[in-house]
């Protein structure tokens, strides 16, 4: 056997050795600080002790810090306590990254204590073994927590539409039975009219609009029940919830295109080279803004893509290859192999708000007559809904790598006929034909008139 070249693998920018460090095992009133310095003989000691968790202290802290020459902060990622440490210490010019605890973890059979923790945290550190989280910077966060907001309203108004549809089958009313949605505005008109009181079905079904006049008889009967005024009284404040929240939901809106338009990463250039927050929108515009530019692959809104953008961050060097992003968004498995047998490593947890948006536009884009949607009924026929449905969500995640990595870049579909023209014609003829043999028929070819 010939003699094999050793692979060369250059060491990420995190693997680096650093000489002054300090490391901080957060709480949520205080965090054990631990510093790893040199002495002069070359040898290393650690200083440690105990911070409160305030605006004041940490100031202190890290005006300390900046006089010892710490080259890197490690904090371990534990609850939300650890954000006035970063965001403070960050303030104050120092280099901090966050880290998962189970990157951190002390070894087995060892005792455990805060000082302990933090002495290991900062060891760590020293040897750059640890993995930083992704912290986008302070007008991604902001943006990040205007999105979050958003979409945590929106699923309590959602759940406010099931409270009341719950409600009217407690009464008998069988009204999404035969609606679409008890969003629409025939159904809003009709459970109005019932908490006003009206109680005949021929009226209230004689409100219904557009499409919904045809299901007449139907809705006749779906309207006759036992609704009387403790469901009205019910009702009522269902629909008053859920007009508070879509206000709010509004407000929201408009408060992210704000914050996302005064971003310049996400402006786009007019055709003579101007950028600012109403650039590029026009047909003849050098570069789209970043929002309208993910909005034009299937399946995303302009809404949908701030929500992604506000996950993702603009800066796409944070992540290496799109493949990287995939793996923070928890859309692919752990590697798992030891000599010659790979598993199939378990699922990372990911960023849960922004699988949940890929979710969607996946489930989007499989209703359309694009290579996305091709590509989803392709994997569905063979290996489920739920496979197709990350597959594509994998697949929008890493088109949105490319687009946001080369602002000048734009979304072009491949069609849904992409994979039929790359086929082989004459290979898929024999696939067909031996599988068919295996089944004990004997095939005949003849050519179509």
């Amino acid at each position: 056997m010939g003699k094999v070249k050793p692979q060369v693998i250059e060491d990420d920018e995190h693997q680096s050795v650093f000489e002054r460090v300090a490391a901080i095992d957060v709480a949520k009133a205080t965090g054990m600080v631990c510093v790893r310095l040199p002495r002069r003989d070359g040898a290393r000691y650690s200083k440690v002790w105990e911070v409160t968790a305030t605006m004041g202290a940490v100031t202190d802290l890290g005006r300390q810090l900046m006089k010892d020459g710490i080259e890197m902060v490690t904090l371990e990622a534990t609850s939300d306590y650890w954000r006035i440490f970063y965001y403070v210490l960050e303030m104050c010019g120092l280099a901090v990254q966050l880290v998962s605890p189970s990157q951190a973890k002390n070894l087995k059979g060892r005792p455990k204590t805060d000082k302990l923790d933090s002495m290991w945290l900062a060891r760590l550190t020293e040897w750059g073994m640890l993995r930083p989280c992704f912290v986008p910077p302070a007008p991604i966060r902001a943006l990040r927590d205007y999105t979050r907001a958003r979409t945590d309203l929106v699923r309590e108004r959602t759940r406010c539409w099931q409270r009341l549809e719950k409600l009217l089958e407690g009464a008998l009313i069988k009204l999404s039975s035969v609606a679409s949605k008890l969003t629409t505005q025939s159904a809003q008109d009709m459970i109005t009219a019932m908490i006003a009181g009206e109680r005949d079905p021929r009226v209230l079904a004689n409100m219904a609009q557009t499409r919904m006049r045809a299901k007449h008889d139907a809705l006749v009967e779906a309207l006759t029940g036992m609704f009387d005024s403790h469901h009205g009284e019910l009702a009522e404040m269902e629909l008053d919830q859920i007009a508070f929240l879509s206000e709010r939901i509004g407000k929201l809106e408009a408060s992210i295109g704000d914050t996302l338009a005064a971003i310049p990463a996400a402006q786009g250039v007019n055709a003579d080279g101007t950028t600012g927050p109403d650039a590029g929108r026009g047909p003849d515009a050098a570069v789209l803004p970043a929002a309208m530019r993910l909005a034009e692959i299937p399946g995303i809104s302009v809404t949908m893509a701030m929500a992604i953008i506000a996950e993702t961050g603009l800066d796409m060097t944070r992540f290496p290859t799109a493949a990287h992003l995939v793996s923070w968004a928890g859309l692919c498995r752990v590697a798992s192999q030891s000599g010659p047998r790979s598993r199939g490593g378990k699922k990372g947890h990911g960023n849960a708000y922004l699988r949940s948006s890929l979710g969607q536009a996946a489930t989007g884009a499989s209703r359309t007559s694009t290579f996305l949607g091709e590509r989803h009924g392709r994997i569905a026929r063979r290996r489920g809904k739920a496979k197709a449905q990350v597959a594509v969500a994998r697949s929008i995640l890493v088109i949105i790598w490319h687009l946001l990595s080369d602002p000048a870049a734009r979304y072009a579909d491949l069609g849904p006929d992409y994979v039929a023209r790359r086929t082989d014609r004459d290979k898929k003829i024999r696939n067909h034909v031996r599988g068919l043999r295996s089944m004990g028929l004997e095939v005949t070819l003849t050519p179509a008139a």
